[in-house]
């Protein structure tokens, strides 16, 4: 009785601190002072986004979800991440029409990446909340609670009362550990990193022929290409000048990428249905020489955080229909299974009952649901090489860049049977596990130099372009 009595009261304390702490960040003293950590005894840091003093030096073992974690929202970790979380979602709106490294504004890259992402449920795109900066802000006050006491309810009544509502609710509110929020995260962090440091070098390898042509150059293993100026494609029946294509490469100056299809090796084909598209690994990395991008960066300051097996569905085009498995980065044991998909649901019939589901399986699908196929057991061959890889690669073309999703491939060339075919410098990571300590000391860290920078550029007057 006394939980349900107190439980209002729980839920107006975690709202009001989610308010006072963006705007703490926006407008308070946490946006016009030095960021210091709150072990730092000039931290501007409130108290309550301190961790209690009982719990100050509490560590946590991590699941795949916090909420398995008994009284998690008390905890150091969970205190940092909603430092980390607030502080970048405060700065969205400093970015919102500055330029971003991709395109003309962080408002114009916010708008094109939301066009086919929806709050499950929904069904309605992100991208209609967020056309000017009032209306993004308004959404950002009002959807973020109503949305994180809908999760919470979710999962209590999914769990038959086992979990607990406001524990939930600080969750998703705080610290949430969804893909969209973490995505969300590393996409402010990119934006604000890139602002401020005038566009490193490393954030060209957005650019799929930079990346595929400085690879060559640098020693990655980069997917090939085919080095002739164009290429003509005919359909076998059509007459009369019709069904016939022209290509320029762009090896020649052109618009076009143009590579033979890859397949996928054999460890691969062994996970996957017939007609299964290329399959691909994701792997994130972080970049500690990207906190000072004037110093050098070696190998020792990537690491690779987390892997993710991109399982293709039946007859799906690309792997961006898949099965998500997470892969275990030490062992290269492969994990549980589970999806993003619900997500991606639009239309206003995803609103109505049982159309869409809240959430996805949390890492349980053991087998591919095309075919019945194990997947979870199975260990990834030389994993500690694939990570390598990717960590050395970061060094090589993009040190400069704090965080990158990397596209690997185990072909069934045997001149190149592992490759690269493209990176992701404002990445996710597809649900992917990870040491959320190490990455969050890294991002507080970072936090702690943009910061400064900002407040240098604020003092300078100085004009982005």
């Amino acid at each position: 009785m006394g939980q349900i009595i107190s439980l209002p009261f729980k839920l107006a304390s975690t709202t009001l601190t989610f308010y006072r702490g963006l705007f703490h960040y926006l407008l308070g003293a946490g946006r016009n002072s030095p960021y210091l950590p709150p072990s730092h005894p000039e931290s501007t840091v409130p108290s309550y986004l301190r961790p209690p003093d009982e719990n100050a030096g509490k560590s946590v073992t991590l699941s795949s979800s916090s909420w398995t974690v008994p009284s998690f929202a008390s905890t150091p970790l969970f205190y940092q991440h909603a430092r980390m979380h607030l502080y970048s979602l405060a700065s969205a709106f400093y970015l919102y029409h500055k330029p971003h490294y991709r395109k003309g504004s962080y408002r114009e890259d916010i708008v094109d990446n939301f066009a086919n992402v929806a709050i499950p449920g929904t069904g309605l795109p992100l991208s209609l909340f967020v056309w000017n900066r009032p209306l993004a802000f308004g959404f950002v006050c009002a959807a973020s609670p109503l949305a994180s006491l809908a999760a919470a309810l979710h999962l209590w009544m999914k769990t038959r009362g086992k979990s607990s509502i406001s524990e939930e609710y600080a969750i998703r509110l705080l610290a949430p550990d969804d893909w969209f929020s973490y995505w969300r995260l590393n996409c402010r962090v990119a934006g604000m990193h890139a602002l401020l440091n005038d566009v490193p070098p490393g954030y060209e390898m957005e650019n799929k022929w930079t990346f595929l042509e400085e690879g060559a150059k640098r020693g990655v293993p980069v997917s090939p290409y085919l080095d002739c100026p164009a290429i003509v494609v005919k359909h076998r029946n059509e007459e009369g000048g019709m069904g016939i294509h022209f290509y320029r490469n762009a090896t020649d100056g052109g618009d076009w990428i143009i590579q033979e299809r890859i397949l996928n090796g054999e460890w691969v084909n062994q996970h996957l249905p017939d007609n299964a598209p290329l399959s691909t690994f994701r792997v994130i990395t972080q970049s500690r020489g990207a906190i000072d991008v004037t110093k050098k960066c070696k190998v020792e300051d990537v690491t690779a955080l987390s892997c993710v097996f991109r399982a293709g569905r039946k007859n799906a085009a690309t792997d961006h229909d898949s099965i998500l498995f997470d892969v275990d980065v030490k062992t290269g044991k492969v994990l549980g299974g589970t999806t993003n998909a619900h997500w991606y649901r639009l239309g206003l019939t995803e609103f109505l009952p049982g159309r869409c589901p809240w959430r996805s399986a949390d890492h349980d699908v053991t087998h591919h649901p095309d075919g019945d196929i194990p997947v979870s057991g199975a260990v990834v061959p030389d994993i500690r090489d694939m990570l390598h890889l990717v960590e050395t690669s970061h060094q090589r073309l993009c040190p400069d860049v704090p965080l990158v999703g990397w596209d690997v491939v185990l072909s069934a060339d045997k001149k190149l049977p592992v490759c690269l075919l493209e990176v992701n410098l404002s990445c996710n990571f597809f649900r992917g596990s990870f040491d959320r300590q190490v990455y969050l000391n890294f991002l507080e860290d970072m936090v702690v130099k943009l910061q400064g920078m900002r407040l240098v550029a604020d003092k300078e007057g100085k004009k982005f372009k």
